[in-house]
């Protein structure tokens, strides 16, 4: 679960950090247009996750999280398939619906590792799962921000080193050669984030059913498959 949330915090850094810079730099609105195209997401992610307990009530966390992670993925895969330069509602449906997604992903690992434990343990558990996500999103940033700097440099020849790309991107002045190469750039990082998620979607599938040395509650140890929330 701890490799599963690290991946989630990995996957996350895509949109909130490089899409306001793509939907500004390639699709041309405002400051206030394309940070439009993020807001989606940040108003259908707790949406999911308030309604993923409704989910895994029924069905169990042990689907619940794979059938949240595996639609995000999808959705991650999508990206890349945007036309040039398209439309804002293009990406925003996107993060739209994958806000969704990553909400019914996010707590039901949470609920299932700490329905393996008891309850004296709970706040470490959570805290050391948590921790992952953030750690996640150290890496993330460091990893996707190396090709989202190294695409348009490489892309506008000897003088397209970043410092001038990020120059040409804060003064409004990228030409469609320049739009091009950070189109490029970021259909690269949601590749990157769909990898993540797909490495995420694996680690649940092949979780244990119980957490190996859990004690469980007083009324014996919970499995994978059983925890519902609040358990």
């Amino acid at each position: 679960m701890n490799l599963a949330l690290g991946a989630l915090g990995l996957l996350t850094v895509a949109p909130t950090v490089f899409l306001p810079t793509y939907a500004q730099s390639v699709l041309g609105p405002g400051p206030i247009a394309a940070g439009f195209v993020l807001s989606v997401m940040t108003l259908s992610r707790p949406v999911g996750a308030a309604y993923s307990d409704r989910l895994h009530n029924r069905i169990g966390v042990r689907n619940t999280a794979p059938t949240g992670i595996g639609a995000a993925l999808l959705l991650l895969l999508a990206f890349p398939l945007l036309p040039y330069p398209g439309e804002p509602w293009q990406p925003a449906l996107i993060m739209l619906l994958g806000g969704a997604a990553l909400g019914f992903f996010q707590l039901p690992p949470l609920v299932g590792v700490e329905s393996t434990v008891r309850w004296a343990e709970r706040g470490t558990t959570t805290a050391s799962v948590l921790f992952c996500r953030q750690v996640g999103q150290s890496v993330g940033a460091a990893l996707f921000g190396a090709p989202a700097d190294a695409v348009p440099a490489a892309r506008l020849g000897g003088a397209g080193d970043p410092d001038s790309v990020a120059r040409a991107l804060a003064d409004g002045s990228s030409n469609d050669r320049l739009r091009h190469a950070v189109a490029t750039a970021v259909d690269l990082v949601f590749v990157g984030a769909a990898a993540a998620a797909a490495l995420a979607l694996l680690a649940l599938l092949f979780a244990p059913a119980q957490v190996p040395g859990s004690g469980g509650t007083a009324t014996g140890p919970l499995t994978w498959e059983g925890a519902v929330c609040g358990a």
